[in-house]
């Protein structure tokens, strides 16, 4: 099978579209749960895929999806609801998928904060949204696997699932794909290490239908790191400066870039979510909440939209339906990284399918 050659650097949908990147295609279906603003799925159509739409349950980032992919199937509710429906009010192309892929809401089990505390309690991200307990998500995911039974499952999460007390909870999704037919494998994933300027840490579950008897897959990926400063080099910025808490400059202009402010104000475990870039580094993870937290290293000032697309590997011609830099960030933090994907699903098609 021939895949397409990896993209690094600015790109365009309209590129992909065109088939001047992403082709060829080999005709493997994937269908997306959680999908947001479609980081995955632009993702698996750089690497050749055919996305045939997902399900999402935020009406928002449907409208933005559907804007941007053109989805052939799309389901606007949560997955709890999605696999209760009849298999006969189904297409039959989702029965036939070799790809079901998913990123449940993982904010439960981020290291920042007491999380602790919040798992079992209902949570919802933006108004618009309905309240869910984002701990049982995961779960409803796999019974949408054991619904669909499709030969992967991929689902993507945040590095904190593997750490502390979540590990226990990770003993019974294993035992939740094994229940569902599937043997998985779990890999922690280096964006930085993937095409993308950002050092990010993402947890990859991905399992193989144990009736095709699938070889393991094995996943290690060494690129050379891009720096902050190579990836918004060119990048177009507005005139006019964000605001951002004034009562912070004095602690940016002392920190050293890559430090917090909380560690330039001398305070333990306060702001460490304001980042001083670092120029010569890939970013920080760039997350939904820290819209207005990451600094320029050399000016006074939050980093613009533009700049976190360039970072996150979102494509240039990206229609985010406002203009607002606060919600364009939330869709791209909210999102997984469209080059660590393709990375991902090329090695999928490659080795196992």
């Amino acid at each position: 099978m021939e895949l397409p050659k990896l993209v690094t650097g600015p790109w365009t949908l309209k590129d992909l579209k065109e088939g001047k990147i992403g082709s060829p295609k080999h005709g493997l279906k994937v269908f997306s749960c959680f999908h947001c603003g479609g980081g995955s799925t632009m993702g698996y159509k750089l690497a050749g895929f055919d996305v045939l739409g997902g399900v999402e349950i935020d009406p928002e980032m449907m409208q933005i999806y559907k804007t941007n992919h053109n989805p052939k199937y799309s389901y606007l509710m949560g997955v709890q609801d999605f696999k209760n429906i009849p298999n006969s009010e189904l297409p039959d192309e989702l029965f036939d998928l070799d790809i079901l892929d998913g990123s449940p809401p993982c904010s439960s089990f981020s290291m920042a904060g007491a999380r602790e505390k919040a798992w079992g309690e209902k949570k919802k991200f933006r108004e618009g949204q309905a309240e869910q307990v984002l701990d049982d998500l995961f779960f409803h995911f796999i019974d949408v696997a054991r619904k669909l039974k499709p030969k992967i499952v991929v689902a993507e999460n945040v590095k904190g699932l593997i750490q502390g007390n979540a590990r226990g909870y990770v003993k019974e999704i294993f035992r939740s794909y094994k229940d569902a037919g599937y043997e998985v494998q779990l890999f922690l994933l280096n964006a930085s290490l993937m095409g993308v300027p950002q050092a990010r840490e993402r947890t990859f579950f991905i399992a193989r239908r144990n009736d095709l008897s699938l070889p393991k897959l094995i996943l290690n990926f060494e690129e050379s790191r891009i720096t902050v400063a190579q990836a918004i080099q060119s990048v177009a910025i507005p005139t006019e400066k964000q605001k951002i808490a004034p009562s912070f400059e004095q602690y940016w202009k002392k920190a050293l870039p890559g430090q917090t402010i909380g560690q330039a104000a001398g305070v333990e475990g306060k702001w460490f979510g304001y980042i001083k870039s670092n120029p010569n580094k890939p970013a920080n993870t760039l997350a939904s909440a820290r819209g207005d937290k990451v600094y320029h290293w050399k000016e006074w000032r939050a980093l613009y939209s533009s700049e976190w697309t360039r970072l996150q590997s979102f494509p240039e011609d990206f229609d985010f339906l406002t203009q607002k830099e606060k919600d364009r960030k939330y869709i791209i933090g909210m999102s997984v990284p469209p080059f660590m994907m393709q990375r991902v699903a090329s090695k999928i098609a490659e080795k196992l399918l």
